[in-house]
């Protein structure tokens, strides 16, 4: 049996479904896969049963600080010249300043501990999702033991600081580098171009089976979007197109800071009776949500390649999105949906108004579903990373 290990900052999560679903495909194909994070994550961010039974499974690092300190001197002193070797690797990538230096120390510590308890539990293999602090810990705790690393980059965020948070030096140490999209290989290949043939493209997926399609009747009614609720996501520029669309409703579904702000700004907009803040809902919901939603609409200002238009395209609603990140790797214009330019209310206003035919909508949707069928089924995807996992796993 094939045994590697998963890790990330804070799992599992509402808004990581796609992580959980690759660990999953991975144990329904033989695979033992042990799951670790930086941080146990609280009740509100757990939307699932089946979160909470991952949660009660995964090794959290900082849960017992004592514990983590005991397995990091015991590491330690079994390796004093891994050890060393890891201190100067920390310390090179460190970000300036105090702040810094410390957050790099605990993240060594983190590293000695998950070294040590891959130690006592056989693992030679870990996986980083993200490639941010956790790849740091995952990237320390390679050289503090004897298994090795790979790591997923996901993007926007992580391409914004990539000389802060040392992206280079991972994406040359890893034994394996992956990418959700082609957008995202090209940013790594800024870093470490030297890497470009060694990095792997895998999507993140959904299941298309858990979506049934929509059957599309009549005008434009009710868009849905998911997403956290953050500025990035451009929700404010959603508001200004919907204030412009008559005897239409919009379900939003997430939650996260900019939620109080965009609730006022529906209501300055004369909106707020049109606009519902659902809060996170369990996928399943997001699922029963999808089969009344006519239009899905994603107004980011960033993004990698987002989950929430699989699983909209996947039930063959039509999407409207924005041109930036990986998204047009997803959607095709004119096809399964519409991507206009990122801050335009007018462009994302006449978009949704264009799909006002229920035949364009069925169209659409139909070539949406097509597109996560052939190219981000999650268990597809999952099994295309154990590929690339075995290649380093020899």
């Amino acid at each position: 049996m094939t045994r590697v290990a998963y890790l990330t900052g804070t799992y599992p999560r509402a808004t990581d479904t796609f992580i959980q679903r690759e660990v999953a495909a991975h144990r329904e194909a033989g695979w033992d896969v042990v799951t670790f994070a930086v941080n146990r994550p609280d009740d509100d961010a757990l939307a699932s049963d089946a979160q909470r039974v991952e949660r009660a499974r995964t090794d959290y690092l900082l849960a017992d600080r004592g514990a983590l300190l005991r397995d990091a001197v015991a590491g330690a002193r079994r390796s004093p010249v891994r050890t060393l070797r890891a201190l100067l690797l920390a310390w090179r990538t460190r970000r300036r300043g105090l702040h810094g230096t410390v957050w790099q120390l605990a993240h060594l510590v983190e590293a000695a501990a998950l070294a040590e308890r891959m130690r006592r539990r056989e693992v030679g293999h870990v996986h980083d999702h993200q490639g941010g602090s956790s790849a740091t810990v995952a990237m320390l705790s390679a050289v503090l033991g004897p298994h090795t690393f790979s790591m997923t980059l996901h993007g926007p965020g992580i391409f914004f600081e990539a000389r802060e948070t040392q992206l280079a030096t991972k994406v040359r140490r890893a034994a394996l580098c992956v990418c959700i999209s082609r957008f995202a290989r090209a940013q790594a290949a800024l870093f470490a171009p030297e890497r470009l043939e060694d990095i792997r493209i895998v999507h993140c997926g959904v299941d298309p089976d858990a979506y049934p399609v929509r059957s599309h009747t009549g005008p434009v009614r009710r868009l849905l979007s998911v997403a956290r609720l953050d500025i990035v996501k451009g929700y404010g520029v959603l508001l200004e197109a919907l204030a412009g669309l008559s005897d239409i409703e919009l379900l939003l579904v997430g939650d996260g800071p900019d939620r109080k702000a965009l609730e006022a700004r529906a209501a300055d907009l004369g909106v707020a009776d049109r606009v519902t803040f659902a809060g996170y809902r369990a996928p399943a919901e997001v699922a029963t949500m999808l089969g009344t939603a006519d239009v899905f609409v994603l107004p980011s200002f960033a993004e990698g390649v987002p989950v929430s238009l699989m699983e909209a395209m996947a039930a063959g609603v039509p999407v409207v999105a924005t041109q930036v990140g990986g998204v047009s790797e997803l959607v095709t214009d004119g096809e399964s949906g519409h991507v206009v330019p990122p801050g335009d209310a007018d462009a994302l206003r006449t978009a949704i108004a264009s799909l006002a035919d229920p035949l364009v909508r069925t169209r659409m949707g139909a070539a949406g579903r097509r597109t996560v069928e052939q190219d981000f089924d999650s268990r597809g995807q999952a099994a295309l990373m154990r590929d690339h996992l075995h290649a380093v796993l020899g």
